[in-house]
C-alpha cells in the first residue's frame, strides 16, 4: 500500500503521528494509498522551519521571486497531463477536466510572475519642505492554506504562487482525500529553485487545522470548503490575531429569459451542473427558469442529462466522472430522495447508473428535478453533486428576489439577449461573481474571486490584486535627508540582483 506522507524543509517526511487515512479510486472505489495524519507536534515542527526559512526569502528581491515563478510555470506546463492525471486518479474527474484544472491554476502563476509591478507602491514627492512619503508592502510571515478536494491542484494555485511571490513561507493543508497533486506541486516548487522549508505540504484532519489555527507563529490562514468549517476557520483564526480570508459554500442560479437563446443555455447548464460531478464551487445547481421557457428548457434538459457519458477518468469519451468517496455518494443519493419526498418532479433519475467495469466505483448519473420550490432542500442546501433542480418564476424581478433570499451568495449568471436587462440584473443582484452569458463565472486571476453573504468570511478575495494585499502589510514611510554625500562616477552597465 502506498504510503503518502508529508513535505518539510524540502524532503518526504513521515511525521510523528501514527494515525492515517485511506486514499481512493473513485472510478473503481478501492483503496490505493493512505495518507498519513498530522498530529499537533507535526505542525509545530512545520510552523518552525516555515518560520526559520522565511527571513531570507523575505529579502530576497521580488526579482529573483519572479523568477523562481518563472520556472515554476514552465514545469508546471510540463508536467500538466502528468499532474492531470494523478487528480483524475484520486478525485476522479474526467482527465479533460483536470488538465482544465490545472490550467486555471496556471493563470495565477503567470499573474505572480509579474509580483515586482505587482509589489509597486506609491510615491509622493515634497508633501512638506524637503519632505517625501511613500508606501512598500512587506510580507506577512508565515501563511498557510486549508484546501478542499474538489479542486486539489487549482485552489492550492491560487494561493500559493501570490503568497510566495510576495515572500512568504506557505505550508499547504490539502484534503486528505486526494492528497498526491499537492507533493506533486512541492516537487516542482523544489526543482524550480524555491529554497528548502519556504513551502511545506503537511496533511492532516481537524487535528492539524486546529494545531495551525492557533498557532502564534501563522500569522494568515485561507480556507476554501462548506460554510460551517469557514466560519469556524474564520472566528478561531481572527480569535488568535490572524488575517483569515475563509471562502465556503454556494448554491448559485443560472436564470433562464424568455429571449435567451435556448440551446446556448442548455450547453451552459449541462457543463456547469454535471461537469466534475457537480463537485465544484461555482457548479450551477438551479436553473431558474422565467416565464414561458420552463417546459422546453425542461425537456432540452431531461434528453440531455439521459444521453451524458458517465465513466472513469481514463475514459476519453466520459463527460462526467464519479464522486469523490462513497460517504460523498450515500449524502448526495439522500438530497435526491429527500427531493422526492418533497414532492419535486425527478424527471431524470441517475441513482439506479451502473458503469460496466466499475461496478463498484462512487458513480451516480444526472439527476434533473423541476418544479422545484424554496422551501425544499433541493434549493437551500449545497449537494455539491450531479443535480440540477429547476426553479419556475413568473418574470425577472421574481428570479432576483428568489436569488437574494438565498443565504449563500457565491456566483450567478444571466442568459438573455437583451442589454438592458443584463445591466440591471448586474446591478441589482447581491452575489459576489456575476456572468452574463457566461455560465462559471470565475475571475481571471488578475481579477480576484470571492462571493458574499456566508459563501466568504474575510475583507479580502482571493489572488488578483485582492490576494496581493491579503499576503502583505502596507507600510507608510515619510522622510527627509540632509545633504547627502555624492558617489563618483560609474562606466558599467548597472545591473540588479
Amino acid at each position: 500500500m502506498n504510503r503518502i506522507t508529508h513535505f518539510i524543509a524540502g524532503q518526504r517526511d513521515a511525521g510523528s503521528s501514527s494515525r492515517s487515512a485511506p486514499v481512493f479510486n473513485p472510478a473503481s472505489g478501492e483503496q490505493t494509498a493512505e495518507v498519513v495524519l498530522a498530529n499537533v507536534a507535526d505542525v509545530a515542527r512545520v510552523v518552525a522551519v516555515a518560520k526559520a526559512a522565511q527571513p531570507a526569502w523575505g529579502d530576497a528581491s521580488p526579482l529573483r521571486r519572479a523568477r523562481v515563478m518563472f520556472k515554476f510555470k514552465e514545469l508546471l506546463e510540463k508536467h500538466q497531463q502528468e499532474l492531470a492525471a494523478l487528480i483524475s486518479s484520486e478525485h476522479g474527474k474526467v482527465q479533460g477536466d483536470a488538465f482544465g484544472e490545472v490550467t486555471r491554476g496556471l493563470e495565477v502563476v503567470e499573474f505572480a510572475c509579474g509580483i515586482p509591478h505587482l509589489l509597486k507602491g506609491e510615491f509622493s514627492p515634497q508633501v512638506g519642505t524637503g519632505v517625501d512619503s511613500y508606501s512598500l508592502r512587506q510580507p506577512l510571515g508565515v501563511v498557510a492554506g486549508i484546501t478542499p478536494f474538489n479542486f486539489p491542484a487549482m485552489v492550492p494555485l491560487w494561493m500559493l504562487p501570490v503568497a510566495l511571490a510576495c515572500g512568504n513561507a506557505f505550508i499547504l493543508k490539502p484534503s486528505e482525500r486526494d492528497p498526491s497533486a499537492s507533493l506533486m506541486l512541492a516537487d516542482l516548487l523544489k526543482e524550480a529553485g524555491l529554497p528548502d522549508g519556504v513551502f511545506n505540504v503537511v496533511h492532516g484532519d481537524q487535528e492539524a487545522v486546529n494545531a495551525l489555527l492557533v498557532h502564534d507563529d501563522v500569522n494568515a490562514i485561507s480556507f476554501v470548503g462548506s460554510t460551517p468549517i469557514a466560519r469556524h476557520i474564520y472566528s478561531t483564526g481572527t480569535a488568535h490575531g490572524k488575517r483569515v480570508q475563509a471562502l465556503g459554500g454556494a448554491k448559485n442560479h443560472l436564470v433562464v429569459m424568455p429571449d435567451a437563446d435556448l440551446d446556448q443555455a442548455v450547453d451552459a447548464l449541462m457543463g456547469a451542473a454535471y461537469g466534475s460531478a457537480g463537485e465544484r464551487c461555482m457548479a450551477i445547481s438551479v436553473a431558474v427558469a422565467v416565464g414561458d421557457v420552463a417546459d422546453a428548457l425542461v425537456d432540452k434538459l431531461a434528453t440531455r442529462a439521459k444521453a451524458l457519458r458517465v465513466g472513469a477518468g481514463t475514459d476519453d469519451k466520459a463527460e462526467m466522472g464519479p464522486l469523490v468517496t462513497r460517504t460523498h455518494l450515500d449524502k448526495v443519493r439522500g438530497y435526491v430522495d429527500a427531493g422526492v419526498a418533497d414532492g419535486a418532479t425527478l424527471v431524470v433519475d441517475g441513482r439506479a447508473l451502473k458503469v460496466p467495469g466499475h461496478e463498484a466505483g462512487f458513480f451516480l448519473g444526472a439527476c434533473l428535478f423541476d418544479k422545484v420550490t424554496p422551501e425544499m432542500s433541493l434549493w437551500r442546501e449545497e449537494i455539491f453533486g450531479p443535480v440540477l433542480a429547476v426553479v419556475r418564476v413568473p418574470d425577472f424581478d421574481a428570479a432576483v428576489k428568489l436569488i437574494d433570499a438565498h443565504a449563500y451568495g457565491n456566483g450567478v449568471a444571466l442568459f438573455t439577449r437583451d442589454g438592458d436587462c443584463a445591466r440591471e440584473f448586474v446591478q441589482r443582484v447581491e452575489i459576489g461573481m456575476v456572468g452574463i452569458n457566461v455560465p462559471i463565472p470565475v475571475p481571471m486571476a488578475f481579477h480576484s474571486f470571492g462571493g458574499w453573504k456566508q459563501s466568504m468570511f474575510g475583507d479580502h478575495a482571493m489572488h488578483g490584486m485582492e490576494g496581493v494585499r491579503f499576503y502583505t502589510r502596507l507600510k507608510t514611510v515619510t522622510s527627509r535627508w540632509p545633504t547627502g554625500i555624492r558617489a563618483g562616477a560609474e562606466f558599467v552597465m548597472p545591473t540588479l540582483k
